[in-house]
């Protein structure tokens, strides 16, 4: 008979340590969610951010109710569409300029989590409000390693005029601590992992980065001796699971020290940093892999990921699409270029459907898929991009938030139905309920299983 372990053990060596995955020798963790039904999983919360709306047509389910056939954007998300819940109808007002005239893209960024309306500024007088991700991080951050995790894969601008009077801060950041103060993304992976696997003091960290980098060791390494120790203390079962989290954990190290080093010729005896991946899906995925372990680990329950800021105009030539994003989302009604931000937009969930399938091939100790026991917003401040309008916004949500979502569904809302009443939906899973959010008017009906 194996003795349970704390949920707050870790594998530790010199300035590194590795969470564990939930195991089954754990002690049960206290409820903290909106049943019985989860109290031992915690529930994860994410939201993933695509800049410049999208074809509605090629978005929206034919039919509501049970999705049977997904339209050509969400055809990559087939092999989840039963952990779906695509919505019509939902609505962010406070991305509209109320008097504030032009400047969609950077109001469409800095409302959709926060549900206020930007103060337009391009100085340092910013003022948006708290983001969901953040009002969640406030509440059972403490329960994590990290409140909350920010990626993406565009870097932060925080200063200067990005769109039409609106600070840079406003289109490049989607998470908000507060209603001056930005949360800034990470969009180097090395950085990223090196965040979520070292600990320790300052110097023993550095010592551990410069041995690993010396005599090209994994990080894995010098928990080792951890490893095999705790072992010995869980069941054969645990066991596996536990030697296929840490062979992720290896995996995605190796990937990272590739990444970057393609076509990339050092002078002799000058060693070539890892860094960002050249390619952008390859970039994606590797944000989604470390998501997934940091999810997977309970290192973090709150995450944003920004795929591109708003108003982005990056290149697709990856995929025949060499025009600007931004450039081809004022179609004006043009066929090919509409067929073109198709691809873009079916680009883009099919790098979501990387992310769906990792979470969905890692288990809990339940042997659920960690998916179910996580709510994943994807979507954009703008609906059509040529028309910059924010209502009836391309918004689904993927995970079942311990179940307790009703999934499988293309759920309609009237028009003007506030996103924010969803965020009310979220928190409440999350144990973090609020009776107001942002410009929220109520609970959304319709939503539990």
């Amino acid at each position: 008979m194996f003795q349970p372990i704390s949920r707050r053990t870790a594998l530790k060596g010199l300035g590194a340590a590795i969470a564990l995955p939930w195991l089954e020798s754990m002690m049960p963790a206290v409820s903290f969610g909106f049943n019985a039904a989860a109290k031992r999983i915690p529930r994860r919360l994410a939201f993933l951010y695509i800049p410049n709306g999208v074809i509605v047509p090629a978005w929206t389910p034919t039919a509501e109710g049970v999705l049977a056939e997904l339209p050509a954007t969400l055809e990559p998300l087939a092999p989840f569409k039963n952990d779906l819940l695509v919505f019509s109808g939902l609505t962010c007002d406070k991305a509209r300029p109320h008097g504030d005239g032009p400047g969609d893209h950077a109001r469409a960024m800095s409302a959709f989590l926060t549900g206020s309306q930007p103060r337009k500024t391009s100085g340092a007088d910013i003022k948006v409000g708290i983001s969901i991700d953040q009002f969640a991080a406030q509440k059972v951050g403490n329960r994590t390693k990290f409140p909350s995790l920010e990626l993406g894969c565009d870097r932060g601008l925080q200063a200067g005029n990005c769109d039409s009077g609106y600070s840079c801060a406003y289109s490049a950041n989607i998470s908000w601590r507060g209603e001056s103060t930005p949360m800034a993304k990470e969009i180097d992976p090395r950085l990223v992992f090196e965040r979520l696997f070292t600990d320790g003091p300052a110097g023993e960290i550095k010592e551990s980065q410069y041995k690993r980098n010396e005599y090209k060791k994994s990080i894995l390494d010098f928990v080792a001796d951890d490893a095999n120790r705790l072992k010995g203390k869980i069941s054969a079962t645990d066991q596996r699971k536990l030697d296929e989290y840490l062979t992720g954990v290896r995996e995605l190290e190796t990937r990272i020290n590739r990444a970057g080093l393609e076509n990339v010729k050092a002078p002799p005896g000058v060693a070539v940093p890892p860094g960002i991946p050249k390619e952008y899906a390859d970039h994606i995925r590797l944000l989604c892999d470390l998501l997934v372990l940091a999810f997977q680990g309970d290192l973090t329950r709150v995450s944003t990921f920004v795929f591109a800021n708003e108003g982005s105009n990056r290149s697709y030539k990856f995929i025949d699409v060499p025009e600007g994003h931004h450039d081809l989302s004022h179609h004006g009604g043009n066929k090919e270029k509409m067929d073109k931000i198709k691809q873009i937009n079916r680009f883009h969930t099919t790098q979501l459907g990387y992310l769906l399938g990792k979470l969905k091939a890692a288990k809990e100790s339940d042997g659920s898929p960690l998916l179910d026991h996580c709510m994943l917003l994807y979507g954009s401040g703008n609906g059509d991009g040529n028309r910059h309008n924010h209502d009836n916004l391309p918004i689904l949500m993927a995970g079942r938030g311990g179940g307790t979502f009703k999934t499988g569904r293309h759920v309609v809302y009237p028009r003007e139905t506030p996103l924010t009443n969803l965020f009310l939906e979220m928190l409440d899973r999350m144990g973090a309920p609020a009776e107001k959010f942002g410009d929220s008017t109520g609970r959304l009906d319709g939503l539990t299983a």
